[in-house]
């Protein structure tokens, strides 16, 4: 490899960083900008927008604009069905404390099904939020049809589970990921995974 073609791999790598950092910077803010509990939803699907552009080959897509117009435009909708998700996971947390304080009362179906709900609610979790960066649905129509590929594309939803974790438990380790590159990321890999389907089944 001569040193023009190293100086344009290294430009090529710190043009991705510095697109990242900002999209990572950009959650941030907007997560801020509606006091977190309104502002966490859209601004998540906002960077799930964001890297969409960039899968689809529009690398050069001006990031703030597009994100704020995604921001503002799914702020609503984004807010509905992440707080769904939100009480639903209450509820689920609730019915897992229930369980392990019966200590054993319950026969051994119950806490199976608890687990296999819990990982239906993993499953649409997983795809609700690429899926409304991807196409607009009703919220119901979402939900439903992230159930529908959580289960069919398991092994996908699998890695995304393990991936999502995996950079979530090592940002913790080290803080300065969060502040400029641990929402990017989750974001690049989460749209990577899930776009590669859409392409397939929205044409």
């Amino acid at each position: 490899m001569n040193g023009k073609s190293i100086t344009t791999t290294l430009d090529l790598v710190f043009r991705w960083i510095t697109k990242l950092a900002f999209v990572n910077l950009l959650w941030i803010f907007f997560s801020f900008v509606g006091l977190g509990i309104l502002g966490i939803f859209p601004a998540t699907i906002a960077t799930l927008g964001v890297v969409r552009s960039w899968l689809k080959g529009n690398t050069d897509v001006k990031i703030w604009s597009t994100f704020k117009q995604i921001y503002k435009q799914e702020f609503k909708y984004a807010n509905i069905l992440g707080w769904i998700l939100v009480i639903a996971g209450i509820l689920l947390y609730f019915n897992f404390i229930i369980i392990q304080q019966a200590q054993g009362e319950f026969p051994f179906v119950i806490p199976f099904l608890f687990y296999f709900v819990l990982f239906l609610y993993a499953c649409i979790v997983i795809w609700a939020f690429p899926l409304t960066a991807h196409n607009y649905a009703s919220v119901f129509q979402q939900l439903k049809n992230a159930l529908i590929l959580g289960i069919t594309k398991i092994h996908i939803t699998i890695i995304l589970i393990l991936l999502l974790f995996s950079i979530t438990y090592f940002s913790l380790d080290y803080p300065v990921l969060l502040l400029f590159f641990t929402f990017g990321l989750l974001g690049l890999a989460w749209m990577w995974f899930t776009f590669r389907v859409f392409v397939k089944i929205f044409k």
